[in-house]
């Protein structure tokens, strides 16, 4: 330990785990590695794909999120929607992991809890 530098008990410190805010949804996606990255190198354009950079243990964390959210009917058919649209499986499921980013910025933003939206009855 240097000289000059104070020693922070963790488990008093009320601002634990909040090291960054968002500014936007696509923020929290870059942070965690979702958003597309282009593949440029001199002419030659390979296309929008998962981005390699972002914080892995939360990409994993979307990830299986997202896998275990298929259980769920809304988002199995959201999931199915983006498979009719010609997307392949794993297209469907980041797409499937970057809705649920933006559910969590917005649950962070105003500071409440996931309330699943209830299927009309008919």
């Amino acid at each position: 330990m240097h000289a000059g530098h104070r020693r922070q008990d963790r488990s008093t410190d009320p601002d634990r785990g909040r090291h960054r805010t968002f500014p936007t949804p696509g923020h929290l996606a870059s942070c965690a590695g979702l958003a597309p990255a282009t593949r440029i190198s001199g002419s030659s354009i390979r296309g929008q794909q998962s981005s390699r950079s972002g914080t892995k243990h939360l990409k994993r964390a979307f990830v299986l999120s997202a896998f275990a959210a298929l259980g769920d009917p809304a988002s199995r058919a959201y999931y199915d929607k983006k498979i009719a649209q010609r997307k392949h499986r794993t297209e469907a499921l980041l797409c499937l992991v970057r809705r649920r980013a933006d559910v969590l910025f917005a649950m962070l933003r105003d500071a409440t809890f996931y309330e699943p939206q209830l299927a009309a009855a008919t």
